[in-house]
């Protein structure tokens, strides 16, 4: 009979060095899951560790059965990895996230080396190579031997599992559904397959055993309502069994009316996701997923995006069991290599054969901003119809999708290649202001009533340490990121037929490039901290629109304790309709409304607020001080009094230049653009690789020609005396008259 022999614990040996094929076991001893980035890829300066390394075992060779085989599987190991046993190479695997496997069999003795190389080093054949997160390296995932007899279930290089179960809802009304399961054998004869008290035995041929049984009012899988599984199984004549889940649903896209499950309206609103976490990297153990999922349920999401590559199985079990629409892709993420087509189309096939059988899955995801540092060109637009089209013949029951950079115009003719698009949008933090994300979607809908659009990313970074009585686009504070979801939220309820929403980011994440809001190595637009111990008050927010279960009521500011202001505002976010709000013990006011509720509050002295709503209560402290705390803002950023800043009065001369002019407008005179042109230059150096990658960006540029230099200052972080200084400069240089 077979087993599986999991080697996370055995006596892994982890180097750095370069020993050429290894011929012993060398170097530190590790267990695995793990990465070499935990620390270097998350603490700033974009000097990770990127390079080969070796992982080394000293392996016993196990019991095989006459004719059977021992398959190793590595469920991830980025970016690529080569395994040797006993110096002979005997597979190459390109791409860090999904599984692969390779027979050992006949290259075993008694005594074997087993040495993996693993690499992350620039590689332009293996996607991921641009991106704003850390490319951890390592053996991050499971390791496992698996030990079969001749006749057994497959176990194909590629990874896919032994059972394909598809299962069709044929008549909705009635529950009927028709569930196709089909196993790959390797020298048996014929399958014995049971599902639900039927049990049908199919001859296998060319490997293939397949049979097709009916469902009578079937239980369907309905989201995070009842996540309903079915388990089909299926048996060799040697005894050899296996099993696989599956859930019976019906997907379903509409340009008016979005999502729609089994029939009925569902729209889609939730969060993405990256694998990582502080201090573990990618290494990530199952306690940690559920942690994951835990939260995300929490906020009352249902649906998450899987950014942007394939997440473990264990994660997609998850999702198949508690309900959640998962959007799954590949990494061909912001800049297209001629010569990685050959990894795109790899990464698909093994990401879709791996997950098939998951019910969780909506759609397929081709790409990813892919046009934020290269053009639109005939390459391009290839690789992403072949993708597609190997996506659809590999799944003809699932839609397939992208999310689109900002800057891409609607009439680019790749929007036209998926089922159904997406757009990342960041007005109300890179760029231009709130309001322009309505106008863009709008515009789309009406410009073109027939595609079905959703709002792949949006989000804002908050250092959940600053704060302020006026938040303002670029000051970092988890007071602005407020302003911008409820912004965000209105927009979306205001508008059903966005077919899924996807906050950016549950969690804050690496992303080693960064070094900005206070913070070295994370992207701050997370919900949720990177140590998974800190919800900021946005997440409240959304807790307070989606979840309909668990009443409760949150305090907004709780880190907000010493105020200048004598009236301060207190916001409650709830999902009660009412809400009062008390002062030293004292009803101050009650309110009325949905999810959001402001109140003005004169502070004098030290003040206890709480916050109730039916039997849910919420307390915090707030202080009068005089001046303002410094630890609020990000250091050279002055402390906000709630005074309207010198430069939002419009004081300037208007026959020169100034912060209040356009981008555009001061390009227009060579030494007026010098400056800026230099200045933007420094700022790029704070965000990251990715800002130096889309600088030259045509659509960017143009977009951001039609903005205020100051907008573009105040979201950058400057701090007042550098505008000021900027603007005295400017000042004095003439605008040159443009012919008309």
């Amino acid at each position: 009979m077979s087993k599986t022999i999991l080697l996370n614990h055995s006596n892994w040996h982890f180097t750095k060095e370069n020993p050429g094929i290894p011929t012993a076991v060398m170097g530190e001893a590790v267990a695995l899951p793990h990465t070499w980035n935990a620390v270097d890829g998350q603490d700033g300066g974009n000097d990770y560790y990127r390079g080969t390394c070796w992982y080394t075992l000293a392996l016993t060779k196990p019991a095989i059965p006459a004719g059977g085989k021992a398959v190793l599987q590595l469920d991830g190991a980025a970016m690529t990895a080569a395994v040797y046993l006993n110096g002979e190479k005997l597979a190459e695997h390109k791409g860090g996230y999904s599984t692969f496997r390779v027979d050992l069999t006949d290259h075993l003795k008694d005594e074997n080396l087993l040495a993996i190389s693993v690499d992350n080093r620039d590689n332009d054949t293996v996607y991921p190579q641009k991106a704003d997160f850390t490319f951890y390296g390592g053996i991050y995932r499971d390791v496992t031997l698996h030990i079969v007899p001749a006749e057994h279930f497959a176990l194909p290089a590629n990874g896919a599992p032994a059972l394909k179960v598809t299962p069709i809802v044929t008549d909705l009304a009635a529950k009927t559904a028709e569930v196709t399961v089909e196993a790959a054998v390797v020298g048996a004869q014929s399958v014995t397959f049971a599902l639900e008290g039927q049990s049908i035995t199919a001859p296998a041929e060319n490997g293939t055993a397949k049979a097709v049984f009916t469902l009578d009012n079937a239980r369907l899988w309905d989201g995070v309502d009842d996540p309903f599984l079915y388990t089909v199984s299926a048996k060799l004549d040697n005894g050899e069994e296996t099993s696989a889940r599956f859930g019976c649903r019906k997907f379903e896209f509409d340009p008016q009316k979005g999502f729609i499950l089994n029939g009925r309206s569902y729209p889609l609103r939730g969060v993405s996701r990256h694998q990582d976490r502080k201090g573990a990297g990618n290494a990530l153990t199952n306690e940690m997923m559920e942690e994951d999922i835990s939260i995300i349920l929490e906020m009352g999401a249902n649906t998450i995006r899987l950014a942007h590559y394939q997440h473990a199985q264990y994660f997609y079990d998850l999702c198949d069991e508690k309900g959640l629409v998962i959007w799954a892709e590949i990494p061909y993420i912001t800049m297209h290599m001629t010569n990685g087509r050959a990894n795109t189309l790899t990464q698909m096939e093994e990401l879709i054969v791996q997950n098939y059988n998951h019910p969780c899955i909506a759609v397929w995801g081709l790409s990813n901003e892919i046009t934020a540092a290269s053009a639109v060109n005939e390459d391009l637009l290839e690789n992403h119809r072949l993708l597609n089209e190997l996506a659809h013949k590999l799944d003809p029951t699932r839609k397939t999708t992208m999310a689109n950079v900002f800057m891409l115009e609607t009439t680019s003719p790749i929007l036209e290649i998926p089922d159904v698009n997406s757009y990342n949008l960041y007005f109300g933090w890179y760029l231009g202001e709130l309001e322009q994300n309505d106008e863009f979607f709008d515009k789309y809908h009406a410009d073109y009533p027939d595609r079905c659009i959703g709002f792949s990313e949006y989000g804002a970074d908050a250092n959940p340490a600053y704060q302020s009585p006026t938040p303002e686009k670029g000051d970092y504070t988890e007071s602005y990121q407020c302003v911008y979801h409820e912004h965000m939220l209105r927009m979306i309820e205001a508008r059903p037929w966005l077919w899924a929403t996807h906050v950016w980011n549950l969690f804050d994440f690496g992303a080693d490039g960064r070094d900005e809001g206070g913070k070295h190595g994370e992207n701050q637009k997370g919900l949720v901290t990177f140590d998974r111990q800190l919800k900021k008050d946005a997440f409240y927010l959304y807790k307070a629109a989606w979840n309909h279960t668990e009443p409760f009521v949150h305090l907004c500011g709780s880190r907000y304790v010493d105020r200048t202001e004598e009236v301060t505002e207190i916001k409650v976010y709830s999902n009660q309709n009412e809400v009062s709000l008390y002062l030293d013990g004292k009803l101050f006011a009650t309110r009325q409304g949905h999810v959001v509720f402001s109140f003005q509050v004169p502070i004098s002295g030290e003040h206890t607020i709480e916050a109730r709503a039916e039997d849910c209560t919420s307390v915090m402290l707030v202080r009068k001080v005089s001046e303002p705390n410094p630890a609020y803002c990000k250091p050279g950023r002055a402390a906000s009094t709630g005074v309207t800043n010198w430069f939002d009065k419009g004081e300037a001369d208007p026959d020169c230049y100034s912060i209040l002019d356009t981008l555009g407008e001061i390009r227009q005179n060579p030494e007026a653009a010098a400056i800026i042109d230099q200045m933007m230059a420094k700022g790029a150096e704070s965000h990251g690789e990715i800002a130096e990658t889309v600088k030259d960006n045509p659509a960017l540029q143009r977009m951001m020609n039609r903005i205020t230099l100051v907008s573009l200052l105040k979201q950058s972080g400057a701090d007042e005396e550098s505008i000021k200084q900027l603007n005295r400069i400017l000042q004095g240089i003439k605008k040159t008259e443009v012919n008309v």
